[in-house]
């Protein structure tokens, strides 16, 4: 199990929001779910460009972080299913704001995006 060489700061409510949702498809893992996609497989085609290794990683530190609860049922094959907890819930109109916030934002926030050296294609 990985464990950290420098602990976390957490000064403020932001370092603690860092803390628990930054990753690169958490947000949209979170949102996902409660959009009613709760199987791994469904989470994994809603979001192609993830391996399944980091899919798995974010949703147990999401898990960790008591944002959401994984139910395993026995049957064969294992069937997992994952869902917000009511502490998860309330992120949701968190990120829905975020997401309105980038809605109109959107042209300008994607031109900038595209100016960034390393999103620019080589000839």
């Amino acid at each position: 199990m990985y464990e950290r060489k420098i602990q976390p700061t957490l000064n403020c409510g932001l370092d603690l929001v860092g803390e628990v949702i930054y990753g690169k498809w958490k947000i949209r893992l979170l949102w996902f779910i409660h959009e009613g996609h709760q199987r791994p497989s469904e989470l994994q085609r809603k979001i192609p460009d993830a391996s399944r290794r980091v899919l798995s990683s974010q949703l147990k530190e999401l898990e960790d972080h008591e944002l959401i609860s994984k139910v395993i049922y026995p049957v064969v094959p294992p069937k997992v299913e994952y869902s917000l907890t009511d502490f998860g819930k309330t992120l949701i109109p968190v990120i829905a704001a975020l997401g309105n916030w980038g809605d109109a934002h959107e042209e300008r926030l994607r031109s900038i995006i595209l100016k960034r050296p390393h999103h620019l294609s080589t000839p």
